[in-house]
């Protein structure tokens, strides 16, 4: 591990350390998330993996959920990896894909979005 990724984070550090995420991958996946939005809200978070700002984001994103007594679905998209997945949310709901983004849906909609510092468990609650 280079001296930089112990300061920022390397590559290796993934959000599935985190219990609480579920992993989009695959277009049957997000099918499956938003037809879980028809029972309860649930929010996607796409994730620039390359991106300090993205990682700072998350992190804190993440910290805030940990310390949050509140269930939630929370769904985590590696934009990188699965850039075509990203294209078809932004272009099934009508929002502009920003990075980092979280995308709360309730009933196959979207209710609310946010980017970058705007991120905040708050959005979903």
């Amino acid at each position: 591990m280079s001296f930089f990724d112990k300061i920022f984070g390397g590559k290796s550090e993934t959000p599935d350390q985190k219990s609480f995420w579920k992993k989009i991958e695959s277009e049957e996946d997000l099918a499956q998330a938003i037809e879980h939005s028809y029972q309860h809200k649930i929010a996607i978070f796409k994730h620039s993996t390359s991106c300090f700002i993205s990682k700072t984001v998350l992190r804190n994103f993440e910290k805030e959920v940990e310390h949050s007594d509140q269930k939630i679905e929370l769904y985590y998209l590696d934009l990188l990896a699965h850039r075509a997945i990203s294209n078809k949310i932004a272009a099934d709901f009508g929002i502009r894909h920003e990075s980092p983004q979280i995308i709360v849906i309730e009933n196959g909609k979207p209710v609310t979005s946010a980017s970058h510092e705007d991120i905040s468990l708050s959005q979903i609650i």
